[in-house]
């Protein structure tokens, strides 16, 4: 007798026939993210600032497209709306940084990081929204947002006051939004210890050109697990938090900081 062959179960993870959007794609956490969802089967818009970076993003890892897309100007985000016509996965992941306290943080810097912080976000998540409610009819996965908070939005950490705020409101967006729409979409956030990225180099380049590697020894002790996180460990969770397998998670929090939340 023969048997029938076992039935073929699909990757873990699979992201396969969805279509996601990175906001900051080109770059960073935003350039391991779009490499993983690729990976997991998705089709990727790499929506950033830089289009000359994320079209050559795109052209080296293929299942993509590169949209260029200034995540505070509402012109820029209505013409990259305008070119997608199907949306399952939106991954919020552009943002920027400030050192300084209270005293220190000039209005102006307070209005920037708000500006691309927080208002960003709504901006960008609510221009996408109808296409994002979308992506749950005929019974497929409801649309998924991801929002890459940080843990300055969970924690105080010094001379950061502008950006904690700013994270902190972005934490508690993500909370809002699925209690708003809870069988519509799925909404979590992400907060990522220090990470090896072009953004804290820009940070040690700005702020400690003279001292860059002492205190690169002090953000990965400050880690109890003694170094900074990667990439491509927060694009996972991203992958995650996107597909079926997470679809009973919703205005969750998840931080991947090496332990330092736990110390």
């Amino acid at each position: 007798m023969s048997s029938s062959p076992a039935p073929q179960s699909s990757p873990a993870f699979s992201l396969a026939g969805r279509h996601a959007l990175v906001t900051g794609g080109a770059s960073g956490i935003g350039e391991a993210t779009v490499k993983e969802l690729v990976r997991a089967g998705a089709f990727v818009t790499i929506a950033d600032i830089n289009h000359t970076a994320a079209k050559s993003l795109a052209q080296s890892i293929g299942s993509s497209q590169a949209v260029h897309l200034d995540v505070t100007d509402t012109q820029s985000i209505a013409a990259a709306v305008a070119q997608l016509t199907r949306l399952d996965i939106l991954v919020n992941n552009a943002g920027i940084g400030h050192v300084g306290s209270i005293e220190q943080t000039e209005p102006d810097d307070f209005d920037r990081l708000l500006n691309v912080n927080v208002r960003a976000v709504y901006l960008v998540t609510r221009a996408f929204l109808p296409l994002l409610f979308a992506a749950g009819a005929d019974n497929k996965p409801v649309g998924t947002i991801v929002n890459i908070a940080s843990v300055a939005g969970i924690i105080g950490i010094k001379q950061r006051f502008a950006y904690c705020t700013t994270k902190g409101a972005l934490v508690n967006m993500t909370r809002q939004l699925a209690v708003d729409y809870p069988k519509t979409l799925r909404v979590n956030a992400i907060c990522p210890g220090t990470v090896e990225t072009p953004f804290v180099e820009g940070y040690l380049d700005k702020f400690h050109k003279e001292n860059k590697e002492e205190v690169r020894a002090e953000l990965r002790a400050r880690q109890p697990i003694g170094r900074l996180g990667r990439p491509d460990e927060i694009a996972s969770m991203v992958r995650y938090l996107a597909s079926s397998e997470a679809a009973f998670i919703n205005g969750s929090v998840f931080t991947i900081d090496g332990g330092w939340t736990a110390a």
